[in-house]
């Protein structure tokens, strides 16, 4: 297909979904350094050997998922001209993407409790890791939340049909990118680390 063909709304579109593919490409590498970068560290004689992710960790991880299937249920509801139940869909979502958000930054404190610090005496290569892999993905949640929101607006002003889904798709693509690293992230945590 050339990508130089179709209308101007058409190559908007493409060319947006092109861009939102670029910046996924670019969190995958560096998530993918990060990781790479734990692995190596593991030789390290100063590494936490046998570290149990904290309990709120694996509750985050539950609620990520099911704000992916929240937010799929908000895009069945919205093509089905379900307005009221796509409302509660997303709003679902945002709740449970601030959920996420609390439980992990329980874990963090679960994870100080044990004596563990990102910085200072307390602070060891292991968890400067778990801490600085988990707080960038937050980030990410954070921007996916905004994204939400700028979504929600939008179908409250009823700017979504049926032929104009580009903004609700574009940020359900990268809430359920995040969601997917986030999964792959944990699991990584938790059998390798």
């Amino acid at each position: 297909m050339d990508l130089t063909q179709g209308t101007p709304q058409e190559k908007n579109s493409r060319a947006k979904k092109m861009m939102l593919w670029f910046g996924i490409v670019s969190l995958i590498m560096s998530f993918g350094g990060w990781t790479s970068a734990f692995l190596v560290s593991r030789s390290r004689p100063d590494w936490v050997e046998g570290f149990q992710l904290p309990d709120a960790f694996i509750i985050s991880t539950v609620v990520i998922i099911i704000s992916s299937v929240t937010f799929i249920l908000a895009k069945r509801a919205l093509k089905q001209g379900n307005r009221v139940a796509t409302s509660v869909w997303l709003l679902v979502t945002l709740v449970l993407g601030i959920i996420f958000i609390f439980n992990q930054f329980s874990g963090f404190q679960e994870i100080i409790d044990l004596g563990y610090n990102f910085t200072g005496p307390t602070s060891n290569v292991t968890m400067s890791y778990i801490y600085l892999i988990a707080f960038v993905h937050i980030l990410h949640v954070v921007v996916g939340l905004i994204c939400l929101l700028v979504v929600i607006y939008n179908h409250f002003k009823q700017k979504y049909t049926i032929g104009n889904l580009l903004g609700f798709e574009l940020a359900a693509t990268f809430w359920h990118f995040i969601d997917i690293l986030w999964v792959y992230l944990f699991l990584f945590l938790y059998f390798v680390g």
